[in-house]
């Protein structure tokens, strides 16, 4: 074996080792790693919504990642906005509500508004469907389908379930997805994100 050739494969070796490294850090995702791909802003805010709405702040931070990875300026095709990406005419109805959050509707591309306002929509959702998965639906493809597909899983003799019984790719992956990235964001920031919820949301019976 020449020089040159061991040196290449040295080097070959070397990026190997690096690269299967950081497969198993990504795979274990310790705490430092996940705060590296999982940003967290906003604190004081996202607690505060957490708290008002009886909502472990994970699953709110969990949300604007999948929804606007933090980008307060996100818009989508249908026309959502901010970091939790509710459309104009969604947050005029949340303003016109009894117990509306802080910000003006006009704003959601102020992401204290943003916060603020999507927090207390998925409590209004939470409250409406009775379960955090069901509300994530309904976030993501609206309550109307949300009703058709749970009539469905009635008239075929069985439970509506989650992600069995909704046909939207991107409505399931958007429910396992947020559902997943909560669990990180507990792991990432034990100390900014309190109270830890179980199941994420305190689940009020009545509705």
């Amino acid at each position: 074996m020449t020089r040159r050739r061991g040196w290449v494969l040295g080097i070959a070796g070397a990026i190997a080792a690096v690269a299967i490294a950081w497969a198993i850090v990504a795979a274990i995702m310790p705490a430092w790693y996940a705060r590296l791909l999982y940003p967290l802003n906003n604190i004081p805010t996202l607690q505060a919504a957490a708290r008002r709405e009886q909502l472990d702040p994970a699953l709110i931070a969990a949300v604007i990642q999948v929804e606007s990875k933090w980008d307060p300026d996100a818009v989508s095709h249908a026309g959502a906005m901010g970091l939790m990406q509710l459309e104009p005419s969604t947050a005029q109805f949340i303003a016109s509500q009894r117990n509306s959050p802080p910000g003006a509707p006009g704003r959601l591309s102020d992401s204290d508004v943003s916060i603020n306002y999507g927090a207390w929509y998925l409590r209004y959702l939470i409250d409406r469907t009775g379960s955090v998965p069901a509300a994530l639906v309904a976030y993501n493809a609206g309550e109307h389908n949300l009703a058709i597909w749970r009539a469905n899983a009635q008239a075929a003799g069985r439970a509506f379930a989650v992600p069995r019984d909704v046909p939207f790719p991107e409505t399931r992956a958007f429910v396992q997805n947020v559902l997943h990235d909560a669990g990180i964001y507990r792991r990432a920031y034990p100390g900014d994100l309190q109270p830890r919820i179980p199941g994420y949301a305190v689940i009020n019976p009545a509705g």
